[in-house]
């Protein structure tokens, strides 16, 4: 999509129709190094904290103009409705304090000065070792389609690092990274001619040879197959960072099943399923119950079908594909027949837990007359992994070791757990999880609101992708 009522300062900006060419690319990482150079590189940390903070900061503002575009025109182009686009990007921007930023440098690298100059931590002091970090001098971004937050993220990092940056938006994408990248610019016009956004269908190897081999560092976020690809073609000395397909879930404790706070809890739950649609890495799958609480699994699904219909009134779904709504049509004709028939667990698993010695139980509700939510309540623990927008399951367990115990052959897939629980039985839930391999534990309503120094899939944001000099004194 163009911007015809902004500046032409990126590629991206003339418009999808632009038939971008391999000297064209070539010239705008030369132009990117050079600017960076003249300007970037010699900046210190903390006013480049400034900066991006600042313009996070308008962006909260409704009458702030980037954000009034990308609520105008970005639920046609991404498929999110205005105000679910609103709450993410709350979410995202309001993250991005200061403080949380320096917190970011601080947990990756040591020292917020770690980018500026040679420091020390303690224990370096003590070994007579110092230590500078640098950013890659030219970055490149391969954006997916779906979430807008993981591109705009990567970008950060990149002005923290000092790095120019190129951004190959999909070929019909790239509205919300390119409002971002305006705003930024607003904000520091010489950041801006550090920045350079482009489109062109993803696979054009003619193009992309030419970016992984100018850039120092490619960061890639899509499916495992098209990361694959990617890999292969990437240089050897050029360094490759990936963000694949994940999976999360979540989990509620017995004791937060009370009158008194399941509503809390339920409310919590129906935020993490219609955040971004539930499309993201971070979205639950699977809300797993134990049992013996004072509301029962089916209960707890039957509130949060009650949730999620009055979310519905107040931030719709907004409209699917065709093949999206059949996708959810059938799986629900499925469901709907196990529920008349009183199947749901397949034989071989009856025997492995006493709650499942009893019929199985499988129990639909859904929103009339269209597929905007949907919540199956069914007593087999093997994992299916939901069709997304606003499709959830609920399943009954006895303790958390026996749903980790099916999910066993997606453990290396896992990007969260939401974990509903009192604060002595979250610290010992958190373990187990930790042990098995989970590489973030979040409260209930927050999964897709991570905090902007988090590890993403369990690795330093920033520490994956500078390089070190060691100084030994």
């Amino acid at each position: 999509m163009s911007l015809p009522d902004l500046p032409h300062l990126f590629i991206a900006d003339l418009g999808s129709g632009l038939t971008l060419g391999p000297e064209t690319l070539r010239d705008a990482c030369f132009a990117l190094r050079q600017n960076r150079e003249h300007w970037l590189a010699g900046q210190r940390t903390r006013p480049l904290l400034e900066i991006v903070a600042y313009t996070a900061e308008q962006w909260l503002d409704p009458n702030n103009e980037y954000r009034i575009r990308a609520l105008r025109d970005g639920p046609a182009e991404t498929g999110f409705p205005a105000a679910t686009l609103a709450r993410g990007l709350d979410a995202f921007f309001g993250s991005l304090t200061f403080e949380n930023l320096e917190a970011l440098v601080v947990q990756d690298l040591g020292d917020s000065r770690r980018l500026d100059e040679f420091s020390s931590t303690v224990p370096e002091a003590r070994g007579a070792r110092t230590a500078l970090a640098r950013g890659p001098i030219l970055l490149a971004h391969i954006a997916a389609g779906n979430l807008p937050n993981p591109t705009l993220f990567s970008m950060v990092l990149g002005i923290l690092l000092k790095s120019a940056q190129l951004v190959k938006c999909p070929l019909q994408g790239g509205l919300l990274p390119s409002l971002f990248a305006h705003s930024l610019a607003h904000t520091e016009p010489k950041l801006g001619s550090c920045l350079e956004l482009a489109r062109w269908p993803g696979g054009d190897e003619r193009l992309e040879a030419i970016l992984f081999h100018e850039a120092d560092c490619v960061t890639a976020t899509g499916n495992d197959e098209t990361l694959a690809h990617i890999r292969r073609r990437v240089p050897l000395r050029t360094r490759f960072v990936s963000y694949g397909h994940r999976l999360s879930f979540a989990y509620v404790s017995n004791e937060l099943l009370s009158t008194y706070s399941v509503k809390r809890v339920v409310r919590n739950a129906g935020a993490d399923i219609t955040a971004w649609n539930q499309l993201g890495c971070l979205s639950p799958h699977v809300f797993y119950i134990q049992e013996d609480g004072a509301i029962s699994p089916e209960g707890f699904a039957e509130l949060l079908a009650a949730e999620l219909e009055a979310r519905e009134a107040t931030e719709p779904r907004g409209d699917l594909s065709p093949d999206e709504s059949a996708a959810i049509s059938t799986r629900r004709a499925i469901y709907e027949m196990r529920a008349a028939a009183g199947v749901g667990v397949r034989e071989r698993f009856r025997a492995e837990s006493p709650f499942l010695e009893a019929p199985g139980r499988v129990r639909l509700w859904k929103s009339e007359n269209s597929t905007a939510w949907t919540v199956v309540l069914e007593t087999d623990l093997l994992f299916q992994a939901s069709c997304l927008n606003r499709f959830i399951y609920v399943k009954p367990v006895r303790k958390l070791t026996d749903a980790l115990r099916y999910l066993e052959p997606h453990r290396h897939q896992v990007s969260t757990f939401g974990l509903g629980a009192v604060d002595f039985r979250a610290v010992e839930l958190s373990r187990e999880l930790a042990r098995w391999g989970v590489p973030r534990i979040c409260p209930l309503g927050k999964m897709q609101e991570p905090p902007a120094p988090w590890r993403h899939d369990g690795r330093p944001s920033l520490g994956d992708l500078v390089t070190w000099t060691d100084f030994e004194t």
